[in-house]
């Protein structure tokens, strides 16, 4: 697959997609709500975010109204919609970019759909009550990423007997379960989680066999940027990452991620770009 038709768009997966990160949640483990004021994301503030990271080089807008940091608080469904219909809406009326949406929730797959939303990435796998069935009728693709647990108990001392196994055993239950509700396997993207349930060693693992996710044959997901994998290695504050975050870039992309999820647009997108024209060098000479 090289085309992902998104809603009214489309990625071309022969290119790496850069997904540029948008919040709109107060306790983001990385900006902590910055873009907030009275606990509110404007659609002002959010629409020129969003302009930014298009500019930037982000193909993709991913918004999210949960944090799934751990330990994250749990929030209403009421209180998610409120925080990311309006911003879909207003993003797609103003601005020519793919957008994703961050929930495990039914009712927010619907109608972000409705509203011109062109993916859902989903970290509890469609798990949900009612997702399987939503995401069916959305039509849209869904990143089905892997987790074990919640957010609120996922980093309680994980625990794999072989990591590679085991997620892709997970994907291959949750890839099963998409087709029986008629969710074709051109429309699924997986990502491996990091960060989700897993310690520093279990995601320096994944990262560095990455290409044996990809052998399933679906385009792969990988979101590093600004992680407490970055800070266990170089021991850094999360504002210190980038150059941690960049790397674990290059490498997702040369061991065959197709989409990279970062709060960092600008600087990925060179990375990127510089690893595909590497990765593209046949070695022959000129002469």
């Amino acid at each position: 697959m090289t085309i992902l038709q998104c809603g009214s768009g489309a990625l071309d997966l022969q290119r790496v997609q850069v997904m540029g990160i948008l919040n709109a949640t107060p306790d983001s483990f990385s900006d902590g709500g910055k873009h907030f004021r009275h606990h509110q994301l404007s659609v002002e503030s959010a629409l020129a975010r969003a302009a930014v990271m298009l500019k930037e080089g982000a193909s993709i807008i991913d918004i999210g109204g949960e944090s799934t940091r751990p330990g994250a608080a749990k929030v209403s469904l009421q209180e998610e919609l409120d925080r990311v219909l309006p911003v879909v809406e207003v993003i797609a009326k103003e601005l020519d970019v793919v957008i994703s949406v961050d929930t495990s929730q039914p009712e927010l797959i619907s109608e972000a759909a409705n509203l011109g939303a062109g993916m859902i990435n989903d970290v509890r796998a469609l798990c949900l009550p009612g997702a399987l069935q939503a995401a069916a009728e959305s039509q849209l693709p869904i990143c089905l990423m892997h987790m074990k647990g919640t957010p609120q108990d996922m980093q309680n001392a994980p625990v794999y007997h072989n990591i590679i196994e085991e997620v892709i055993a997970f994907f291959n239950t949750r890839i099963k379960a998409c087709a029986e509700v008629g969710i074709s396997a051109e429309r699924l993207i997986l990502d491996p989680g990091f960060g989700f349930a897993k310690t520093l060693e279990h995601n320096l693992f994944l990262l560095n066999r990455l290409e044996q996710l990809d052998s399933l044959g679906y385009p792969l997901l990988t979101g590093t940027s600004r992680k407490s994998m970055i800070a266990g290695v170089l021991e850094r504050k999360v504002d210190q990452r980038l150059s941690g975050s960049l790397a674990t870039v290059a490498i997702a992309v040369m061991k065959g991620a197709k989409i990279i999820r970062v709060h960092d647009v600008a600087e990925s997108v060179d990375v990127v770009r510089m690893t595909e024209a590497v990765m593209r060098e046949s070695g022959e000479s000129d002469e």
